[in-house]
């Protein structure tokens, strides 16, 4: 029966080790196999405190559910989901408190395959309060180069559309490490891991950036 993380069980695990425990529960929620937990005595354990060992930054997309797709339990990561996977200052702050302050070892930022606001912004959507969030998403469709063909450059093109996908959580993993000092450094000392990774909706096979 798997327990939450203890104050002694984070202190144990390293940024790469941290992104094994997360292979082996994607692995475990592709085969159906589910490790053995009680939610509710997680719940228990976790009353006076949190040790989660990952942050995954994802999409609000609800097939993208971070604690199904990579088989963790109450206590195990923090999960900041906005469309798109994009960073901001909120966003930013969230993740440095994850880090900095509560301790986890990775920091992944987790894009999908046919994701409705990469479709969004591959398409130049406008609607309300999204127009501003899908510009963000906007720099990864002008740096995919190919096709060049603008009727192809558009989300009928699924293939156009994961490949901006794929470029957007390279230009977030970037803008992370530009905008936040406080996880370069943590970056940069080995205390964290900062990786991307794409899940395909079709499979539910996350692969990790090497």
């Amino acid at each position: 029966m798997m327990n939450a993380q203890t104050k002694e069980s984070q202190a144990l695990i390293t940024p790469q080790s941290a992104i094994a425990l997360l292979k082996e529960g994607n692995a475990r929620f592709r085969e159906n196999k589910k490790a053995a937990r009680d939610l509710m005595s997680q719940v228990a354990q976790t009353t006076s405190g949190q040790y989660p060992f990952a942050t995954i930054l994802s999409c609000i997309d609800s097939r993208v559910s971070a604690e199904l797709v990579f088989d963790q339990g109450v206590g195990d990561i923090f999960s900041a989901r906005v469309a798109g996977n994009i960073v901001n200052e909120d966003l930013l702050g969230s993740i440095e408190f994850a880090c900095k302050l509560a301790g986890t070892k990775v920091v992944v930022v987790l894009g999908h395959t046919s994701c409705g606001a990469v479709k969004g912004a591959c398409d130049d959507a406008r609607l309300g309060n999204l127009t501003a969030l899908v510009s963000k998403i906007k720099p990864a469709v002008v740096a995919v180069e190919d096709p060049k063909d603008p009727q192809l450059r558009n989300s009928k093109n699924l293939d156009f559309v994961d490949r901006v996908a794929k470029m957007n959580v390279n230009l977030t993993l970037e803008e992370i490490r530009t905008k936040s000092p406080v996880l370069r450094e943590m970056e940069e000392n080995g205390e964290i891991e900062i990786v991307g990774a794409m899940y395909d909706i079709n499979t539910g096979k996350v692969t990790f950036y090497e």
